[in-house]
């Protein structure tokens, strides 16, 4: 629903009151900014279907003639499974549209070749949560602090001050989202410390539960302060913690 629109939930059901009080469709319309066509329409589908005919439908077609075949769509996948090639190379293949063979790599999952594991063609680096909680993403991003008045990209590097005595240090932004929603809760604190991201995630926990939403696992990288802090560890208590692959350069 766009920002302009003149009849919300709430105002659909504000025009259907009013109709039911015996008023004339045509000057409900008027006064609330809108066609008869309008009126009538959300009129006659709350007789045939309820309140619940003045919710949003979805704008998808039922069909669509001009889709692409699924014995195109098939050849497709094929290329892009064994041989890896891009939505050029293959529109060239099979003299279609680059733009056509990119929405039907989208709609396959298959338009981003880092997801893919090259020796199979397999789509390996996707996680699709089914639920709010089943997976929470947890890490934490250092940042500089900019000093007052503004850092070296304001001032020009030849009038930034370079000397020890005026660092100012950085701070350590906690982030926890979950892998469902991607509803986050992030802290900024001082340090990156197994003791502070302990108490980050036991005030992170307790967020998501206000909203209803249970952790059941943690996803970390392999920063000590989350595999070898025995806080961390007694503050995620039961909840599953799964680490990310390690990295080797």
């Amino acid at each position: 629903m766009h920002a302009n629109a003149r009849l919300t939930p709430v105002g659909r059901r504000t025009l259907i009151e009013r109709i039911q009080t015996g008023r004339p469709v045509a000057h409900v319309a008027a006064e609330m900014g809108i066609s008869r066509a309008t009126a009538y329409k959300w009129w006659a589908r709350f007789r045939h279907e309820g309140w619940a005919g003045l919710q949003d439908r979805s704008s998808r077609p039922a069909r669509c003639p001009h889709r692409t075949s699924r014995r195109v769509e098939h050849r497709i996948e094929v290329l892009r499974r064994t041989r890896k090639l891009g939505p050029a190379r293959i529109a060239g293949v099979l003299e279609l549209a680059p733009s056509t063979v990119y929405a039907v790599l989208r709609r396959l999952g298959l338009h981003r070749l880092a997801w893919m594991d090259r020796p199979t063609g397999r789509v390996i680096r996707r996680i699709e949560m089914r639920r709010p909680g089943e997976l929470v993403h947890v890490d934490v991003k250092k940042l500089g602090r900019i000093p007052p008045g503004g850092g070296w990209r304001a001032l020009g590097r030849a009038n930034a001050e370079h000397n020890s005595h005026h660092r100012v240090g950085y701070v350590f932004v906690h982030s926890a989202i979950d892998g469902y929603s991607r509803v986050a809760y992030s802290e900024i604190l001082n340090d990156e410390r197994g003791e502070t991201c302990a108490g980050f995630w036991t005030r992170a926990q307790v967020w998501f539960a206000e909203r209803g939403v249970p952790v059941e696992r943690i996803l970390t990288d392999n920063a000590k302060n989350y595999v070898l802090s025995r806080a961390f560890q007694d503050a995620i208590g039961d909840i599953e913690h799964t680490r990310i692959r390690p990295r080797r350069p």
